[in-house]
């Protein structure tokens, strides 16, 4: 599916495409309608480089225990 975005929407935001785009990945991470991975994989930048973006705009990381938790299994795992 694609989404077209009319140039009138575009001139008015004041965005390049591109920063539209990124603009709308970060409203939906934000929202919690997308994932950390997702989202990075969607703008085209590693997750630490995402998290870094994110950092910046002082948006928050959605993280909770049950994250954390498998991160402590995955850890496990590799070891």
């Amino acid at each position: 599916m694609s989404l077209v975005i009319s140039e009138d929407l575009a001139k008015a935001s004041g965005f390049s495409e591109n920063e539209l785009f990124l603009e709308i990945v970060l409203m939906l991470f934000q929202q919690n309608k997308i994932s950390l991975g997702k989202a990075s994989e969607l703008v085209g930048l590693h997750r630490m480089q995402f998290q870094k973006l994110l950092a910046d705009r002082e948006i928050c990381v959605h993280y909770d225990v049950n994250d954390f938790q498998d991160d402590l299994d995955n850890i496990r795992e590799i070891k």
